[in-house]
């Protein structure tokens, strides 16, 4: 009887080891697909706790979308300097850097408000984007470089996020980014096409940086 219970123990501890593997590679899977091959090829990847799901041979570190997310999916690879920009947004700190920083979200972006780093839902003004599609930012040194951009996220183009505060950066759309699929505080797109129901929460941009890992503000970004 006891030999049977041991085995018993055995199995349970294998199916759950099992199990958690799968959970790993499609939480693996997903992490890469926001960074471009040649980059995926040789990243980290960590989850929200700061667990390492797989090591890495470069300085990129890749994220699997953030729990809380519902149906959306904004997985990211983050160079250092987008590290460090995630923690400052955490600590709710003036973020400043002397490099420039390059993040890939290529498999699309949760919903944000493009002028409202800490917003949680669409308001009349605050520009909210329904769900953005494949894209690149890019944080520079000097905020300042960043005058005369557009800051019209639904135009098609590159375009500055968040503007007039230290969390400032570019917004680069990138292959099969149609329009942003963005969405005025109408509920309509820029060419009048409805998007759907809102979605609420901030972007993959608001994240929480935990002691060990990096967490999502609860609602993206």
């Amino acid at each position: 009887m006891r030999a049977l219970s041991i085995v018993a123990v055995f199995t349970l501890i294998s199916a759950s080891a099992q199990a958690q593997e799968t959970d790993n590679g499609a939480l693996i899977t997903e992490a890469l697909s926001a960074a471009p091959p040649e980059i995926a090829a040789s990243a980290a990847v960590e989850d929200w706790k700061g667990n390492v799901l797989r090591g890495g041979y470069n300085d990129w570190i890749c994220y699997p979308t953030p729990p809380g997310r519902g149906d959306a999916k904004c997985p990211m690879c983050l160079d250092a300097t987008w590290r460090d920009f995630v923690k400052a947004r955490v600590a709710k700190t003036e973020f400043k850097t002397d490099s420039v920083g390059i993040a890939y979200m290529l498999a699309g972006d949760c919903p944000v408000s493009n002028t409202d780093p800490d917003a949680k839902a669409p308001t009349a003004d605050n520009q909210w984007i329904n769900a953005e599609g494949p894209h690149l930012m890019v944080i520079l040194p000097d905020n300042s470089m960043l005058e005369g951009m557009s800051t019209d996220p639904y135009s098609g183009r590159p375009y500055v996020m968040w503007k007039g505060t230290s969390y400032a950066h570019i917004m680069v759309p990138t292959a099969g980014n149609y329009h942003h699929r963005g969405m005025r505080h109408d509920g309509f797109g820029r060419h009048g096409h409805h998007h759907g129901k809102k979605h609420h929460g901030s972007g993959p941009h608001g994240h929480h940086h935990g002691k060990e890992g990096m967490m999502q503000q609860g609602t993206e970004n």
